[in-house]
């Protein structure tokens, strides 16, 4: 098969020249040559100005994503081994690298592309055909970085069961690619143990992504009375334990959840600090604060409010009221420690939603923290898209 070009419009590619890997479809002015989806194609501006190579999928609003800005390169298998090579590379220098994010898309150049390590097993989630069709050849080159390394991979299992396929004309699916293994890993992080179920748990198995975050609770966390929102499987509330809270309520709208937390609290050895409630957190809130009570460290780590654009507006005043509460519910002196998991919430926005929800409740804020993601979940400067994660500890004021 020829070699297929790709042409922009005079004027398009502003994304991609401003440091993004993305080509929309209505940026085209045309595409020569022959290809089947999943192709490697080469792309050049209006006046025939070479812009590099990547993959193309006929079905996918974004028409291409970019690989290489080298029009020139190979995109073989080599290529892509030293692809996975650098990244991992890069999670050794600045994470554990026990459990951790070997791939994150675009941050890594791999557009399309998560990669977990859990131990001795990969979870791999291709989002876009490119990834897709190259799968299998992609887990081997994995498995093969990681061996030169001295660690022997026992199985990689596919997560293609995210929402976000469907836009790639891609089924959802899960299950293992090649030799099968176990399902429920037990992972060590910040030195507490954690059951990572990676065929149903959300996303990979396991959030990763709030590794640094966790270990910034402890200090605060130590003798406290801690109230965990959010809990999920339990991550937040068992750092706070281990640290040395004298009391930690967790709470979570999901009973499977809060079931794995509790498996989670008893491999750890620390169900006798450790309490779960089954409840809605919106209305719990509120409920406690009628109540009177109060605790020393409030955690709210709660799912992505705004999903899209359009819903910003309504996520800012889920915030707000969720934030305002959990001031309400900390002790003079005390500690609130609050993120936001979305990357259309921006900082800006999630720090004015916070500054809103002080002055409702009548406290004032100390910043004594700010995180993001984990630096195995690197942001890229040239790419708001990878910037997602914001992360606060503030101790709490009352104005008294």
């Amino acid at each position: 098969m020829n070699e297929c070009i790709v042409t922009l419009k005079k004027g398009e590619g502003r994304l991609l020249k401003s440091g993004g890997a993305w080509i929309f479809d209505n940026e085209i002015e045309s595409v020569m040559g022959e290809f089947n989806d999943g192709d490697i194609v080469t792309v050049r501006d209006f006046d025939a100005y070479p812009l590099g190579k990547g993959f193309i999928n006929s079905r996918s609003k974004i028409r291409v994503r970019i690989l290489s800005r080298d029009a020139d390169a190979e995109i073989n298998r080599e290529f892509f081994k030293n692809r996975i090579k650098k990244a991992w590379e890069y999670r050794k220098r600045t994470v554990d690298t026990s459990s951790c994010r070997i791939i994150f898309g675009d941050a890594d150049r791999m557009p399309g592309l998560v990669l977990d390590k859990y131990e001795d097993v990969l979870v791999m989630q291709p989002l876009a055909l490119g990834m897709d069709v190259r799968k299998e050849m992609l887990a081997e080159l994995a498995k093969e970085v990681l061996y030169e390394d001295g660690i022997k991979i026992s199985a990689v299992y596919e997560r293609s069961d995210a929402k976000e396929r469907e836009k790639e004309g891609l089924e959802r699916l899960k299950g293992f690619i090649g030799a099968e293994g176990q399902t429920d890993i037990i992972i060590t992080e910040n030195d507490i143990k954690y059951h990572v179920d990676i065929e149903n748990g959300q996303k990979t198995g396991f959030f990763l992504d709030q590794k640094v975050n966790r270990k910034a609770i402890w200090k605060m966390a130590q003798g406290a009375d801690v109230l965990d929102c959010f809990t999920h499987t339990g991550s937040f509330g068992l750092n706070a334990a281990k640290a040395g809270a004298k009391r930690v309520l967790s709470v979570d709208a999901s009973e499977s959840a809060l079931e794995t937390a509790g498996k989670n609290a008893e491999l750890n050895r620390l169900s006798d600090i450790i309490s779960y409630e089954c409840a809605d957190i919106f209305e719990l809130l509120p409920l406690l604060v009628s109540k009177g009570v109060e605790y020393d460290l409030v955690i709210l780590d709660p799912p992505a409010f705004a999903k899209s654009r359009n819903s910003v507006k309504n996520a800012q005043k889920g915030y707000r009221e969720i934030n305002k509460e959990g001031m309400l519910l900390t002790k003079d002196g005390g500690f609130l420690a609050t993120c936001s998991c979305s990357r259309f919430m921006t900082e800006d926005l999630f720090a004015a939603a916070i500054r809103d929800a002080a002055k409702a409740a009548h406290v004032k804020l100390k910043q004594a923290y700010f995180g993001t993601q984990a630096p195995d979940h690197p942001i890229l400067i040239s790419d708001e898209e990878s910037y997602y994660l914001k992360f606060y500890i503030f101790q709490v004021e009352k104005e008294r």
